[in-house]
Order: structure tokens, then C-alpha cells, then sequence
């Protein structure tokens, strides 16, 4: 796949392997906060209407509090999301470090991506993703309310954030092999995020998306074999 980039090039070296001078640890740090700010961006425009149901459903709490509560959300759903970043780094790094010590394996890497391509996009008409995806577009759900407390505020982020993440499962697959540092993937992959949250047919949106990456992981894999 011609501008993608591949295991061994500067650009994967760049975002799994440590700089010169840099530890694991540093390489690590980098990585999680780089990855917190593309999910951030990406995740943004579909999480905020979850937070306001948030604050719909724990009703009259003053606005110190609410504000707080929505704050721990936030902090729940995003450290799931930095534990998702550093599993991520980890199995990247294996990847890595298998390529540069086995050369040939980079022969195998167009016919990887469209793998991952192919099964991300199937996974977008089981009803594993149907179930998280409507958790996502709905939680905590019409007319429930929720206790105005910490723990509450706490554990309701960790959800969210949960099914965010086995949700966009696909999405972001795809994203991590066609190009992470690719603003072009990104936008594509964000918009579709979105409109499956946030557009009346989102379960149909996750399907032609879906659709979309099947025929394309095919392309990939044939490709690949030929080359």
C-alpha cells in the first residue's frame, strides 16, 4: 500500500521504539500522551452528548458539584483510554522489535494490514459492536436517574469509557495500521466514529463503514500476495 507506513520506516521507528537517549519508560510516556490527544480529538465531538446525558440524569446538583462530578467522568473515561494507549505501545513495540530482528517478516506486513483492515471491518456487523455502540449513543439511558456522587460519577466514566473503547475497537485498529501520525486517516476515522454515534442511523453508518473496510482489507491482501 503506497504511502503507508511500514514496519521498519522512520515513521513507525518514531512512534514505538525509544529516541537515542530516550528509555523504554520515556518512549512509553510519549506515546500515551500523544495517543491522549488523538483520542481526544477523535473521541470529543461524540462524548460530550454522552457527559450532558450525564448531567441530565443526576439532576439537581449545584453547579460546584456538577461540575466536579462531570469532571470525574471525564477522568474515568480517559483513563481507560491511557490504559488502552500503553497496551497499545506495548503490543506495537513487540511488532517492532519481531520485524527488525527478523527482516523477512516486513514481506508479510501489506498482507497484515489488510487482515486487520478485513477483520475491523467485519467486526462492525457483529452484535458485540451493535450492543457497545448502543450503549455509547444511549447511556445512561432515557429518563434514568443517577446518584450525585463520587463513586458514582467514577465508575459511570469507567463504563463509558469501556464501551467507547470495545466500540471503536475497528475504527481505531485500522487507524493504528494505516497510519497513526496520518491526519488524513484520522479525519476519516473520526468522522466515522462520530456519525455512528451521532447520526439517527448509526448502526447502519457502523455497517456501510464496515462495508467499506472489508472491501478495501480484500484489495490490501491481494495486493500484497501479488507483490
Amino acid at each position: 500500500m503506497s504511502g503507508m507506513p511500514m514496519p521498519g520506516d522512520s515513521t513507525l521507528s518514531m512512534t514505538w521504539m525509544p529516541m537515542p537517549g530516550q528509555t523504554w519508560a520515556g518512549a512509553a510516556a510519549t506515546f500515551v500522551g500523544l495517543w491522549l490527544v488523538m483520542m481526544a480529538a477523535m473521541m470529543l465531538p461524540s462524548f460530550v452528548p454522552m457527559l450532558a446525558r450525564y448531567r441530565e440524569a443526576v439532576g439537581r446538583a449545584g453547579a460546584m458539584s456538577l461540575g466536579r462530578l462531570t469532571a470525574i467522568v471525564s477522568a474515568g473515561y480517559f483513563l481507560v483510554w491511557t490504559v488502552l494507549g500503553l497496551a497499545v505501545f506495548l503490543a506495537g513495540a513487540a511488532v517492532a522489535a519481531a520485524e527488525a530482528q527478523l527482516p523477512p517478516l516486513a514481506r508479510a506486513v501489506p498482507v497484515a494490514i489488510g487482515v486487520v483492515v478485513l477483520t475491523a471491518g467485519a467486526l462492525q456487523f457483529t452484535a458485540w459492536k451493535a450492543r457497545h455502540l448502543d450503549c455509547c449513543r444511549a447511556a445512561p439511558g432515557p429518563g434514568r436517574r443517577l446518584p450525585a456522587d463520587a463513586g458514582t460519577a467514577w465508575r459511570h466514566g469507567l463504563r463509558l469509557g469501556l464501551h467507547c473503547g470495545c466500540c471503536s475497537a475497528g475504527p481505531t485498529a485500522i487507524l493504528l495500521v494505516l497510519g497513526l501520525m496520518d491526519l488524513r486517516v484520522m479525519a476519516v476515522v473520526t468522522a466515522a466514529i462520530t456519525a455512528e454515534r451521532l447520526a439517527p442511523a448509526g448502526q447502519r453508518i457502523a455497517r456501510v463503514f464496515g462495508a467499506i473496510a472489508v472491501v478495501a482489507g480484500l484489495a490490501a491482501i491481494v495486493r500484497g500476495c501479488l507483490s
